[in-house]
C-alpha cells in the first residue's frame, strides 16, 4: 500500500512540476490544467488512500474525547503535590 501511494505522490509532483514548465512556456492553459488535474488527484485520490493506509485497524475510540477517556486522563494525571 506504501508503494502505491509513494508511486501517486511521486506522480503528481511531477504533472504539478510539467504544468509549470508548460506555463512558463506560453501554453498557459494547457499549463494550468495539469496542474488542476495533479491537485484534484492529490486531493481525492491520494490524501483517502493515504488515510485509509493508516487508519486502518486502529480504534477511533482511543482518539476521541469521551467520559471514558477523561475518567483516564484524570486517573493518569500528575499528583499536584508531586514537584512540592
Amino acid at each position: 500500500m506504501m508503494q502505491i501511494i509513494k508511486i501517486l505522490a511521486i506522480l503528481i509532483v511531477l504533472a504539478v512540476g510539467t504544468g509549470f514548465y508548460f506555463r512558463m512556456n506560453d501554453d498557459i492553459v494547457l499549463g494550468d490544467r495539469i496542474i488542476g488535474i495533479a491537485v484534484l488527484a492529490s486531493a481525492f485520490i491520494l490524501m483517502p488512500i493515504f488515510l485509509y493506509a493508516r487508519w486502518n485497524g486502529k480504534k477511533l475510540e482511543d482518539y476521541t474525547l469521551s467520559d471514558k477517556n477523561i475518567k483516564k486522563m484524570k486517573d493518569k494525571g500528575l499528583d499536584k503535590n508531586q514537584y512540592n
